[in-house]
């Protein structure tokens, strides 16, 4: 065990006291314990934000399956949230910053639960990256609007130096406190309520261009001649295969209530709770504003005029000046907050991570702010890499580059490539951690925290696991440059990615042996017999 280790009450209910129940998994307390349900809440559903994943993929979906793909949304939204309870149970008996790493770490081992956290945390630095980069866009359309200047969107330079300055400013913001972290996560939540409800609301006082029936009808965009990117599918069931991984890119996120566990007050009953409600409320969020742009696409040949005005912006032109610049504001702060939220919850992970001796420099990266209480080197380091990663951006060939069997498409930057990989890599952790409850089960695991699943719980998690094991399959099997789905994984790209994230993992945790010094932190007071595995 570690420092501080308190001895266990048997008769005090595990979430009674948060911080006794760390004592039992070996921990002393160290981060500010101030969060409430809803800064936690706001944490988890600023990170899911339906605005960025609405704003980034929306003429994705429609442009594949047309406005028949909104209802591909209720897939992801069911599948994950049975993931959600799995992960809730967790949480509850497990309320330790690191979230995923840790319920793996216990359940399984130190080695299994290094690995889950090898690539939980490569993907959300990479999300942090593809966020910060993704509101550009709508920063250089604001600047325009308002100074007059011509920056241009996809310049590489232009890119690097807003990201610069946007991750600056979070990595501050986060820095300052787990309270601050929240107030912004808060505000990000009516943001989001602004930016789906409302715009809904604008755009139907506007008027819609469609009846109800438009949201069952695919325009064409199914079949090859009608396709905006001349790509044609057998059936409906083959292109809702894949338009629904533009939905499928929005859910997650949630877990990350429970990377923050050590800084929220009850965490172990308000946790599994606030997974569900920023779940809940994504889709919710999600449908809404969905449907709205949708009915509001122009009137004749909706999804190539959406195309060809570049998405989203084509149908908030018909809005005045004044209003389109009130939506731009509302979108770059959502970008803004989603993008601390996730940066924060990668900054606990990392912390929790060099507590328990698991990377380089373990003990500087989780070296807690005296003042601030958070931190501070983990939120550092994380902002560095990221800034790493968007340098990737300045690699863009002209023309396709032969990798063996392998193709690099043209005119991709190889940081899009790597952000390719968010969502595989999210998908991938996700199926290891509920892989490691089933794990935990079939070792005769019994969940003592505030929410149990009962008797449903093999339900639940089979379920779970099912769901994440055939999404991962669609987001990275490859199916050629000319399909849809290399619209999102590249073809071969993404699975090329994954590899090298796990060999470059392999060969660490070969040399390095970080399982040795994680063994030292898997006894669990009161489970000794189901905690202590290497």
């Amino acid at each position: 065990m570690s420092e501080a280790a308190a001895p266990n009450v048997p008769d005090v209910p595990i979430t009674a006291d948060e911080d006794a129940r760390l004592a039992d998994l070996g921990y002393r307390p160290q981060l500010n314990r101030v969060l409430g349900f809803f800064e936690n809440f706001a944490v988890g559903f600023t990170y899911l934000s339906p605005m960025v994943g609405i704003y980034s993929l929306f003429i994705l979906g429609v442009a594949l399956a047309g406005p028949a793909y909104i209802w591909l949304t209720f897939i992801p939204l069911i599948g994950m949230f049975f993931v959600a309870l799995v992960f809730g149970e967790l949480a509850s008996h497990y309320p330790v910053a690191g979230a995923l790493y840790q319920y793996s770490k216990f359940s399984v081992g130190a080695g299994y639960g290094w690995f889950v956290g090898w690539f939980y945390g490569i993907a959300l630095l990479v999300t942090v990256a593809s966020v910060d980069t993704g509101v550009v866009p709508y920063i250089t359309a604001l600047s325009h609007n308002w100074f007059h200047t011509n920056w241009d969107p996809t310049n590489h330079t232009t890119i690097l130096l807003i990201t610069l300055v946007l991750l600056a400013i979070q990595t501050t913001l986060n820095i300052t406190g787990a309270k601050v972290m929240g107030r912004v996560a808060q505000f990000g939540v009516g943001v989001e309520i602004l930016g789906t409800l409302g715009i809904a609301i604008i755009l139907a006082i506007h008027g819609f261009h469609h009846g109800l029936g438009f949201l069952f009808s695919t325009q064409g965009a199914t079949h090859a001649s009608t396709n905006v990117y001349n790509i044609g599918f057998s059936s409906w069931t083959a292109a809702a295969l894949v338009a629904v991984l533009a939905p499928v890119y929005i859910f997650y996120g949630f877990e990350s209530c429970g990377d923050i566990a050590e800084e929220t007050k009850d965490a172990g009953k308000k946790i599994p709770k606030a997974m569900r409600w920023a779940l809940i409320w994504g889709g919710i969020g999600s449908l809404i504003l969905t449907a709205a742009l949708l009915l509001a696409m122009p009137k004749h040949d909706p999804i190539t005029a959406t195309f060809k005005g570049g998405g989203i912006p084509a149908i908030l032109a018909q809005l005045s000046s004044g209003m389109q610049d009130f939506l731009l504001l509302l979108i770059i702060f959502a970008f803004f907050s989603c993008g601390s939220a996730v940066q924060g919850a990668g900054s606990r992970l990392a912390f929790s991570f060099g507590r328990d001796g698991a990377l380089p420099a373990s003990a500087w990266l989780s070296k807690v702010h005296k003042r601030f209480l958070t931190p501070v080197n983990a939120l550092i380091t994380g902002a560095l890499v990221s800034v790493l990663f968007v340098l990737l951006v300045y690699y863009q060939p002209n023309h396709n580059v032969d990798l063996g069997f392998i193709t690099y498409p043209a005119h991709t930057t190889a940081l899009y490539s790597l952000i390719s990989f968010a969502v595989s890599g999210i998908y991938l952790s996700f199926l290891l951690a509920v892989i490691a409850a089933i794990i935990a089960r079939l070792r005769g695991w019994v969940p003592e925290g505030a929410f149990k699943l009962g008797k449903w719980g093999w339900t639940v998690t089979i379920i779970a696991a099912a769901y994440l094991g055939l999404m991962l399959v669609n987001v990275v099997v490859p199916t050629g440059l000319s399909s849809g789905r290399a619209l999102f994984n590249l073809d071969w790209i993404t699975l090329l990615v994954m590899v090298i994230i796990a060999v470059v993992g392999g060969l660490y945790f070969m040399f390095a042996r970080p399982d040795r010094k994680v063994g030292k932190h898997v006894h669990d007071t009161l489970e000794p017999t189901g905690a202590e595995r290497a």
